[in-house]
């Protein structure tokens, strides 16, 4: 693995898991000292993130991760809501005795992972991160069409931003197990109107956790929620 590839993944994780704060500046240097990758290989790397809608660049203020909002989050929901319902209403219609067998696969180590990291129970465990994207991904493997998936994806690595964000917030009255068993059952039932309904559900109320507690935040303190604008 070439020393661009990997300061990408790297930044990537970073990015995705929050460690490097929606709005944060990106300091090539300070980047390039911390993890001993050449100064060539973080800025390509940064480059190739920026491309990808994870990092902003402007000539005044150099990379920074790209920040979030409110009306980011509602437009992003919306959209991944309608390109993954599409992917699996015809994964559905595709898929095959294969197809069922990875989604059972997948939901049984979902259900098998804890959620919380272990050493930081206010952090999503990474094992879980990995899981929970496998699940999401089996659902609509069997979809016809490479490039909903293509988008279906980006999309989805768009959303985990967000999510990361929502770990703290997580309260006992949500069972992610349960939204994501009734999902399960109904792609594997074949129905796929069921199916794409508790898709949008479970999309909505991840996201809702971050905007109710926005919202609280802006009404108790005036404050910026972990970074996150009004708007």
């Amino acid at each position: 693995m070439s020393l661009t590839e990997r300061a990408y993944r790297h930044l990537r994780d970073d990015l995705l898991t929050c460690r490097l704060v929606p709005g944060e500046r990106i300091n090539i240097k300070d980047v390039s000292d911390s993890l001993g990758f050449s100064l060539g290989a973080v800025r390509e790397a940064l480059s190739r993130l920026t491309s990808e809608g994870f990092v902003t660049q402007d000539e005044a203020r150099g990379f920074r991760a790209t920040p979030i909002s409110m009306a980011d989050l509602n437009d992003l929901v919306t959209v991944r809501s309608e390109i993954e319902g599409q992917c699996l209403r015809r994964a559905i219609a595709c898929g095959g005795i294969d197809w069922e067998s990875a989604i059972v696969s997948a939901a049984h180590r979902l259900s098998k992972t804890p959620t919380r990291d272990s050493a930081d129970p206010a952090r999503l465990n990474e094992d879980y991160a990995d899981a929970h994207a496998a699940l999401h991904h089996a659902l609509v493997a069997a979809c016809d069409s490479p490039w909903l998936l293509k988008m279906r994806d980006w999309l989805y690595n768009q959303s985990e931003r967000y999510r990361y964000l929502t770990v703290p917030l997580a309260n006992g009255e949500r069972d992610l197990a349960h939204e994501h068993a009734e999902i399960v059952a109904a792609a594997l039932a074949r129905d796929a109107d069921r199916a794409v309904k508790l898709l949008g559900h479970h999309l909505v109320t991840t996201a809702r956790l971050l905007i109710d507690a926005r919202a609280g935040a802006a009404a108790d303190e005036g404050i910026p929620f972990l970074g996150v604008k009004a708007g």
